[in-house]
């Protein structure tokens, strides 16, 4: 039995991910304090596609169902959390998000992409 077998005899939806549902949570955490901090549009839409990528990918990933695909839509949504993290030091250098705030949310992307590595690994 292959990894992806054993995988998807144990998730039967991809919302049964934990990196998918941090990454909900961040997302969900991203646009809250978007909508209520003033910033420009173009940096405000750019950060909330970098975030809805992460978990959009890792569903995407998953309903593929071939091993190689999950892994090059895990390796994208990896990549959408350096984006991420990338935007939020500059969130945290304009004073759009305090550093204390930013900094959990770094760290709740770096954690994310720590999981989907752990995940590609074993593909």
């Amino acid at each position: 039995m292959n990894f992806l077998t054993f995988i998807l005899m144990r998730i039967d939806r991809f919302e049964d991910i934990q990196a998918w549902q941090k990454s909900r949570e961040l997302c969900v955490e991203i646009y809250t304090l978007l909508n209520k901090a003033r910033t420009d549009d173009s940096f405000e839409k750019q950060m909330k596609r970098a975030v809805v990528s992460v978990m959009n990918n890792i569903a995407e990933g998953f309903e593929r169902k071939s091993n190689n695909e999950m892994r090059y839509f895990f390796f994208v949504a990896k990549g959408s959390c350096g984006e991420v993290r990338s935007m939020l030091y500059l969130a945290e250098y304009l004073h759009i998000l305090e550093k204390a705030v930013a900094e959990e949310l770094r760290n709740k992307a770096e954690h994310i992409s720590r999981m989907l590595s752990n995940f590609i690994k074993t593909l």
